[in-house]
């Protein structure tokens, strides 16, 4: 095996293992002993601690690095600016050294140097970021050059923010926020997602601190990392997390229930058994899903949910992310990514719905009916006021009427049922 086809797996300035592709390009991994020695963190729920090799043949190490990296389009697009060939170890030796998590990917040859440093984005510099939808690698010099890798099909480009200025990570450096852009066929995009994150937050459920900001007439969407926490030196410092595909040992193509991912009570099961806080999270879970419901998310996927690993070992429900009310939004499918009860269109979705679900989850079918009922009065009583503060920190924004429209619709139905 050549070094061309190793990489080690670094947390800060500390290996954690190595990374192989077999002549096939398939992925293996096996842990640093030291890393074992030291009673250090498991990289996944389906990567357990362990003195054994996750050979390629298995498949459970390629499905986890995997959900590092973008999918889609944006991956075309990072292929072709790098001239790179378009697999996964070629894409995580390239672009794996600021993922999600705390986690990167260096060749053999590189290593870790604790320094760190960014590249101030001017007005101008910014403008051409959004511009080209955080397109960034055709655009530095190659010794800049960033190594960022966001999971999804969406244009998205990590930053960080620091006293309201923009700096773009360069190598390894860590970023603070994601900016997320307009799309020519969903303009819409970035309020949509502001909006339907702040009427979740509203309502008390944990989510991402996300703000709409403008460069010059085109609008995008600022979030601020939950795997980023600021240190008392001023900082960035990483947490380690993973997505709900990567826990339960499914790939990014199964992200979705229809194409034999995760269920909902698998998703339940899974943070029963992994969250320092059950008891809190589950109903955090289970209020998410009728969110999803009443407020037209129908992309409430398994990789829109994850474990985060906090700085005092305790393992929590991370705060949601990725909230917009799809069914607002032209030509997108408005079935359901989890059903309820069997049935993935939320228009027809009844008591009978919820309490299957419930005993799918061993749930007590009174307990989610009354969340049900619970979220439905909140959306309805907080969708006016939520609208209101909108409009006066961004302005009018008219094209808001089709989320009010959808969630009212939805909360009336779901109280006539």
């Amino acid at each position: 095996m050549s070094d061309t086809d190793t990489l080690n797996l670094w947390h800060e300035q500390r290996r954690v293992g190595q990374l192989w592709r077999n002549s096939a390009g398939a992925i293996g991994f096996r842990y640093d002993p030291e890393w074992i020695a030291g009673g250090c963190l498991a990289v996944s729920r389906s990567l357990p601690l362990a003195a054994r090799e996750f050979v390629p043949e298995e498949g459970t190490a390629q499905r986890w690095f995997a959900n590092l990296l973008p999918e889609g389009a944006v991956r075309e697009h990072i292929v072709r600016d790098l001239k790179l060939p378009n697999t996964d170890f070629d894409l995580l030796r390239a672009i794996g050294g600021e993922c999600a998590g705390a986690l990167s990917t260096l060749s053999l040859d590189q290593q870790p140097s604790g320094q760190r440093h960014y590249r101030a984005l001017m007005e101008k510099d910014l403008a051409d970021l959004v511009a080209r939808r955080g397109q960034i690698y055709a655009a530095w010099p190659t010794d800049e050059r960033p190594r960022l890798s966001l999971a999804g099909a969406q244009d998205k480009c990590p930053v960080l923010v620091r006293d309201d200025h923009y700096f773009l990570p360069q190598l390894e450096a860590p970023s603070s926020h994601i900016l997320k852009f307009e799309l020519a066929d969903y303009r819409h995009l970035p309020a949509y997602e502001t909006f339907t994150t702040q009427l979740a937050a509203a309502i008390g459920l944990p989510v991402v601190d996300i703000a709409l900001r403008t460069v010059g007439r085109t609008r995008y969407a600022q979030i601020a990392r939950y795997d980023r926490v600021w240190d008392e030196r001023g900082e960035v410092q990483r947490l380690h997390q993973e997505d709900f595909c990567q826990a339960l040992g499914y790939g990014h193509e199964k992200k979705y229930q229809e194409h034999g991912g995760p269920s909902f009570a698998q998703c339940y099961r899974l943070v029963q058994e992994a969250s320092s806080e059950p008891a809190i999270d589950v109903q955090h879970l289970l209020r998410w899903q009728i969110f999803n419901v009443l407020a037209g998310n129908s992309d409430g996927h398994a990789k829109n949910l994850s474990l985060l690993h906090l700085p005092d070992d305790a393992t929590r429900l991370a705060p949601f992310y990725d909230l917009v009310c799809t069914r607002a939004i032209e030509r997108i499918d408005y079935h359901l990514a989890f059903d309820v009860g069997g049935e993935r269109n939320p228009s027809v979705i009844t008591s009978a719905h919820w309490e299957a679900l419930a005993k799918a989850c061993d749930v007590r079918p009174q307990f989610l009916g009354n969340l049900v009922r619970e979220t439905a009065a909140a959306l309805q009583e907080r969708l006016g006021p939520v609208r209101e503060a909108f409009e006066a920190r961004y302005g009018a924004y008219p094209a808001l009427q089709r989320i009010e429209k959808v969630v009212t619709t939805q909360c009336r139905r779901s109280e006539k049922r």
